[in-house]
């Protein structure tokens, strides 16, 4: 089996590659481009971190089959490199097509934001009637498939979290603050109503088509704002991007995600339902704008990456 490989994008485990090209091989059909999950610098692992990728594979075998969530085509344990083969999305991450979609050709309608919201709830749904907590929901945690459908990944920390404790992934999560629900950012115990909170980020991404959350707040002053205000602010172009009627629908379901107390957010089974309704009487032609072009750098700052550089971790 002869592979290119490239590398696009960062994951929890190893890296997520490309197969560019490849030979006929049962175990990677060829007409069914596939992701590769490959564990870095394999020949001089040690005995605990292969154990801790192999434990990853078995949870993904484990965790089943599902309309929202990347299908596992297989896995390679017996020689290296180390790999998980999962299906290729061909629009890769969510936020990067939202992105894209700021500008002609890439149109992203109202009614697809709702489709899309109701099968990344549905996936999370899933995930959480088999008593995980996703702990990573944010647009960079979602792939897109060529007909747009959207499937939910970002699923290491869940791994990690079932079999270590939360606060082993605090260096980590300093660069996810503006996603974290506020009692992740107290350190204290996650819930499942956690995910709701970033799933209220989530729909705040793809209604602004990308913009980050809370961009004028310093991420690691994230706690203290949200102990005065309580829940995200509607971004400041929201009418100017978005048509008033969407944005009245959209933004009261983000608010009702992100509520302080865990207690006060909508249940997942009522934010599935409400996104679905949405869906059916949504308008499928008006098409989303950003005018802003797309600066990384700004985007970066805003979004708190990097933050953690000036954080001493005991």
């Amino acid at each position: 089996l002869l592979l290119k490989l490239r590398v696009y994008n960062q994951e929890v485990a190893g890296l997520i590659l490309e197969r560019m090209s490849y030979k006929t091989s049962p175990l990677w059909p060829k007409n069914n481009l596939t992701f590769l999950y490959f564990s870095p610098h394999t020949e001089s692992a040690s005995a605990r971190e292969r154990q801790s990728f192999l434990g990853f594979a078995h949870f993904l075998s484990e965790l089943g089959p599902h309309p929202s969530l990347p299908k596992l085509l297989g896995v390679v344990t017996v020689q290296t490199p180390l790999m998980i083969a999962l299906e290729e999305l061909e629009h890769r991450d969510l936020l990067s097509f939202l992105w894209r979609c700021r500008q002609a050709p890439c149109d992203m309608t109202e009614r697809q934001i709702f489709t899309m919201g109701t099968q990344i709830g549905s996936a999370l749904e899933y995930l959480h009637s088999k008593n995980y907590i996703h702990g990573n929901v944010k647009a960079r945690s979602v792939l897109v498939g060529r007909d747009l459908s959207v499937k939910l990944w970002g699923l290491g920390l869940a791994y990690r979290r079932k079999t270590s404790t939360a606060s082993v992934e605090y260096v980590e999560d300093m660069e996810m603050r503006k996603w974290q629900a506020p009692e992740a950012l107290a350190r204290q115990p996650l819930q499942q109503s956690s995910d709701i909170w970033s799933f209220g980020i989530l729909l705040y991404e793809m209604v602004t088509l990308g913009e980050p959350p809370f961009p004028n707040i310093i991420a690691s002053e994230l706690l203290q704002h949200l102990q005065r205000v309580n829940t995200i602010k509607r971004p400041p172009n929201f009418n100017e991007t978005i048509p008033t009627c969407f944005f009245l629908s959209g933004y009261s379901i983000i608010k009702s995600c992100c509520q302080w107390k865990p207690m006060d957010r909508v249940s997942l089974a009522e934010l599935i339902r409400k996104l679905h309704s949405k869906e059916t009487s949504a308008n499928d032609q008006a098409v989303l704008r950003v005018t802003e072009p797309l600066d990384m750098e700004k985007y970066k700052r805003k979004a708190g990456y990097g933050e953690s550089l000036n954080y001493a971790v005991l």
